[in-house]
């Protein structure tokens, strides 16, 4: 079944359960700071391996101590779907662990 896309208002409500995440553009994006160049590393791993379990994936972007990220779903016409939004919780939760900001 093909994703649908989220109405603004849709998206959100979703954004409010997700802090520091906003939409730019067509896409939801996210940055975190991480405490070191090796702690921003070991998260872009962890999105990696839950991008592909969810084969789904992001524009993610490291930097010295940043991690970067920005989705949608090509297949819904570059739009925001509920697939984007279980990636960005995903990701919350592995950069708490890491103690991103």
């Amino acid at each position: 079944m093909p994703l649908k896309a989220l109405s603004r208002q849709e998206v959100d409500a979703r954004l409010a359960e997700l802090p520091g995440w906003s939409v730019e553009g067509d896409r939801l994006t996210r940055a975190y700071d991480l405490g070191s160049h090796l702690a921003a590393a070991a998260l872009v791993g962890d999105i990696a391996r839950v991008q592909d379990e969810l084969d789904h994936h992001s524009d993610l972007t490291l930097g010295y101590r940043t991690v970067t990220l920005a989705v949608n779903t090509h297949s819904a016409g570059d739009a925001v779907t509920e697939a984007d939004i279980a990636l960005a919780c995903r990701v919350e939760a592995l950069a708490s662990g890491h103690g991103a900001t």
